[in-house]
Formats: structure tokens, C-alpha cells, sequence
């Protein structure tokens, strides 16, 4: 794998987009407290309303090795897929990825070389130079958690604090710790924490300027850190949709590539 993580810290990253969204709050009055029961349940429904994304912006990765920004387009297919395509000045494409459960081609296309093979941990930290799952990257690219195993526990604290749920799980086996911020009146996560059993934050994601699409909250700003490994990945989107009926995905190998099985 060193070659396909060479190839990625000589492609990323360039130049960086910011960009600002919001939605307006509903008034104070019209907010409902919600149990923790119907909470989970809410915040479940909307994570699986959205089935297909595509957005466009500027991702920046920074760890021990780079810190560097590119502009991106991805492309999500819930639960199968993942396409990303990594820009360069004037909107030169430097590299495409297309990674599903199973498989990965990776295509350099400064070199003109793909990489094709079967997916692992060290193969999507390679791709997305963080170490998330398949399933927790296609859930942080449209800024949502996956909550499944929560929907019929008792959170161990529920509490609302200003405008904001506080939720906390203390699993009895592991004794790790998550816990989650969710807005009161859009319902959009806006942080969460996974600690280990020393207390000690593993993973921590925050999420801002959101967006409603499709009746959901999505944030335009997404940052996902991993403190341990020292790794951070922001996500700046410019512009985003969810479910398209045709989702256009113009990834093709040239002819002439030169092509790696890994």
C-alpha cells in the first residue's frame, strides 16, 4: 500500500473554497422537546432519507504527513458506493476514486496509472487519509451518524441545554463513551464524541452552516478529527443535492492507463 499512499500525498491538495450557508431557525415557540425515544427515532428517519448525495467544494486534510486543500466533487450511492474526483488549478482533474464495500479503483491521472483491488482499513485511510469505516465515511460526507444501535436503549444522560440535545451512550461492556449535540429546532447534528474507556476523545465531528435537503439538515460544513492519530479532514461544500434519479458518474479509465491490481 505505500505506493497508492505516495501517490495521494504527491496529488493532494491545492487551492481553497469557503463558503457560508445557514438555515433559518423556526421561532422559539414552535419548538417541541422531544423524548430521547423519539429523538433517536427522528434523527434515524432523516439519515435514511437520504439514499443518493452529490456535492462539490473544497476538502483540506491535515495529519503528521500533509496539510494540504483541494477542490472535490463526491458522489454517494447509500449503501454501495463512493466516488470522489480530486481537482487541481483550473479545474484539472488529479485523481479519481471509486470505492464500494468491497472494491476500489483508484486512478492517478497525472501518472496515467490505476489501482484496482479489494478494500481495507489501510486502503480507505489511503483514499480519505482518516480512519473511518466504509459505513462511517458514506454517513460523514452528508454530516449524519449512524444511531441504529441506539433506537431502543435508554441514553445513560439526556438533558437539553439552551438550543441544543445532549445525549450520552456509556456502553456496560467496552465502557466507551459517545455523545451527540443535536440542534432543538432543525435537528441536524451538530457534534459528536466517541471516548474510550480512559475518557479520552477518539473521534470527534462537528458539523455547521446547514442546509435543508429533502426535509433534512445537512451541514456545508463538516470537520471530522481523529485526536489520537493526529488526523483532521474539513469539508466546505459550495453546492449539494440528494436523490437524483440519475446521478451522472463520468469515471472512465483512458485506454492507454497503465493498470495495478493491488
Amino acid at each position: 500500500m505505500k505506493l497508492l499512499s505516495k501517490a495521494f500525498l504527491v496529488l493532494l491538495f491545492t487551492s481553497v473554497i469557503m463558503f457560508d450557508g445557514c438555515v433559518p431557525s423556526k421561532p422559539t415557540e414552535e419548538v417541541e422537546i422531544l423524548s430521547s425515544e423519539r429523538l433517536i427515532n427522528k434523527l434515524e428517519v432523516n439519515r435514511r432519507r437520504i439514499k443518493s448525495f452529490e456535492g462539490n467544494g473544497t476538502i483540506l486534510v491535515r495529519n503528521p504527513q500533509i496539510n494540504n486543500s483541494a477542490s472535490f466533487r463526491v458522489v454517494l450511492q447509500k449503501p454501495d458506493s463512493i466516488y470522489l474526483t480530486i481537482f487541481g488549478p483550473f479545474g484539472i482533474e488529479l485523481a479519481q476514486a471509486l470505492v464500494t464495500k468491497s472494491h476500489f479503483i483508484f486512478y492517478d491521472a497525472l501518472k496515467n496509472t490505476a489501482y484496482e483491488g479489494k478494500v481495507d482499513d489501510e486502503v480507505l485511510h489511503d483514499i480519505f487519509r482518516i480512519d473511518l469505516t466504509f459505513s462511517e465515511l458514506l454517513d460523514a460526507f452528508v454530516g449524519s451518524v449512524n444511531l441504529t444501535n441506539n433506537l431502543y436503549k435508554q441514553p445513560t444522560n439526556y438533558e437539553v441545554i439552551y438550543d441544543k440535545y445532549l445525549i450520552t451512550y456509556v456502553d456496560s461492556s467496552s465502557f466507551k463513551t459517545s455523545q451527540y449535540k443535536v440542534d432543538v429546532r432543525e435537528l441536524g447534528i451538530t457534534e459528536y464524541l466517541l471516548m474510550d474507556k480512559n475518557g479520552e476523545a477518539a473521534i470527534e465531528g462537528k458539523y455547521s452552516d446547514f442546509g435543508i435537503i429533502e426535509g433534512v439538515a445537512v451541514p456545508y460544513k463538516i470537520e471530522l478529527r481523529n485526536k489520537k492519530e493526529n488526523q483532521l479532514v474539513t469539508v466546505e461544500y459550495k453546492n449539494m443535492s440528494a436523490n437524483k434519479k440519475n446521478i451522472y458518474v463520468d469515471f472512465e479509465i483512458p485506454e492507454d492507463a497503465t493498470i495495478i491490481k493491488w
